[in-house]
C-alpha cells in the first residue's frame, strides 16, 4: 500500500512506499542509468540538492560496506563521509546484504543518515517524463495534494556547501598540486596520491593563483562539484588569474565548467544531463573513443569558444562538449570523471599525462 509520493513541479505524481529516513526531501529530480555503484553515487558531492532516481530496477542487492579508510585517510567504497543526495527513488528495494563486504542493508544506511527513500515507483515512467520535459524540481512527500512550489537548489552556491573550510596537505611525493575543492570525490584525491603527488586541498574560494605564482605548488586541479557553475563567480575570477601561469591546470566536471567560464566560454543548463557510467566520448584529432563515468547537468557552449582554446572531447551521443584545452599552454579540462568510482577506467591515463607535465 502506498504511503508516499514523488511530486514533480509539472503536477505529475508517482506513488510508492517510504523507506530510509523519515524526513521530507525537496530538490532537483534527476536520474542515473548506472547498473551498479549506488554507495559511490549517493556519496558523490555532485548530487548535493538533488533527488536521485535510479533506473536500475533493483537497488540494495549487495548491501552497503562499512565506512573504513585507506592509507591516505580517504573513505573506501564511498566518495565522501555522508550521503549527499537529498532523497532516493527506486523501483525495487532489495533486503539483506548479499556481499562479503556488506555491513548493513540499503534501508538501514539511509535511515541512519536521515535520508528519505521511495520504493515501488514506476521509475521508467519517471525517467521518460524527465527525458521528455527536462529535469524538474520535486519532492518526496506523504500527501499527493501539496501545492507549494519546490525550491531550486541551483540558485544556491552548492559548491560552498560541500567544499572544505581549511587547507589540508596530503603528502605523497616531491611534486605538489593544489586541488581547488568544489566538492571533490575521494577517488579524485586518491588518483593523484597514488601517482606520488602531494595534494594541497584548498577551499573553493582560495587564492590558488597566488599559490601558483609563488611556486608553492607545481600545478592545479579543479575538482568536480554540484550545481550551476555561474553561482561560483568568486572561483571563476580566481581562475582567470591562473590562466597567465605556464604551470599545468586540470579541470574535472565542475572544474571543466569553471575553467571554461574563466577562459571566456559560456555554459548552459542541459535538458536532463548525463548521469551514468557508460557515456561515450570522442577525442578531437585522434578519433579515440572512451567510455566514461559522468554526473553533470550543465555543459560548455562550443559556439562561445575564445581565442587560444579548442574543444578536446565531445559526447558521441549528443555532441555536447566533454573537454577543452588550451592551444599552447598545459591547461586542460574534461567534463567526465577519469577517476571513475563507479565506472570504467578508460580515462585514468589523463592523470598520468597531467603528472608528467608537472
Amino acid at each position: 500500500m502506498s504511503d508516499g509520493y514523488l511530486l514533480l513541479e509539472d503536477g505529475s505524481r508517482f506513488a510508492g512506499v517510504r523507506f530510509g529516513g523519515d524526513s521530507r526531501a525537496e530538490g532537483e529530480v534527476v536520474f542515473n542509468t548506472g547498473m551498479v555503484g549506488y554507495p559511490e553515487a549517493l556519496t558523490d558531492p555532485s548530487y548535493r540538492g538533488q533527488i536521485l532516481v535510479f533506473t536500475q530496477p533493483m537497488i540494495g542487492n549487495y548491501g552497503v560496506p562499512a565506512l573504513c579508510r585507506d592509507d591516505f585517510g580517504l573513505p573506501r567504497g564511498f566518495e565522501s563521509d555522508r550521503i549527499q543526495a537529498s532523497g532516493v527513488v527506486i523501483a525495487d528495494l532489495s533486503g539483506g546484504t548479499r556481499h562479503h563486504t556488506a555491513s548493513r542493508d540499503f534501508d538501514g544506511w539511509l535511515r541512519s543518515e536521515g535520508v528519505p527513500g521511495l520504493t515501488g515507483v514506476d521509475t521508467r515512467a519517471v525517467t521518460k517524463r524527465l527525458r521528455e520535459r527536462g529535469t524538474m524540481l520535486g519532492g518526496l512527500v506523504r500527501s499527493p495534494r501539496r501545492k507549494t512550489p519546490f525550491p531550486d537548489p541551483n540558485l544556491r552556491n552548492l559548491v560552498a556547501e560541500v567544499s572544505g573550510s581549511e587547507p589540508a596537505l596530503l603528502r605523497a611525493g616531491k611534486k605538489t598540486v593544489a586541488l581547488l575543492d568544489c566538492g571533490t570525490k575521494a577517488n579524485l584525491l586518491r588518483s593523484l596520491l597514488r601517482r606520488d603527488v602531494s595534494v594541497l586541498r584548498v577551499p573553493w574560494g582560495d587564492d590558488v593563483g597566488a599559490r601558483l605564482e609563488s611556486g608553492e605548488v607545481d600545478g592545479l586541479v579543479i575538482s568536480n562539484g554540484p550545481g550551476d557553475p555561474k553561482t561560483v563567480g568568486r572561483a571563476v575570477e580566481t581562475l582567470k588569474a591562473c590562466l597567465s601561469s605556464d604551470k599545468p591546470i586540470f579541470g574535472i566536471c565542475m572544474g571543466n565548467q569553471l575553467l571554461a567560464l574563466s577562459a571566456g566560454f559560456d555554459t548552459f543548463k542541459m535538458k536532463y544531463g548525463h548521469r551514468s557510467q557508460n557515456q561515450p566520448v570522442v577525442e578531437a584529432g585522434t578519433g579515440a573513443a572512451l567510455i566514461t563515468s559522468q554526473n553533470h547537468g550543465f555543459a560548455v557552449d562550443p559556439s562561445s569558444s575564445p581565442r587560444g582554446w579548442e574543444v578536446w572531447f565531445t559526447n558521441a551521443n549528443d555532441g555536447t562538449v566533454e573537454g577543452i584545452r588550451h592551444e599552447s599552454k598545459p591547461h586542460v579540462a574534461v567534463q567526465f570523471h577519469p577517476e571513475s568510482t563507479p565506472g570504467p577506467l578508460d580515462a585514468g591515463y589523463l592523470f598520468d599525462d597531467f603528472v608528467k607535465r608537472l
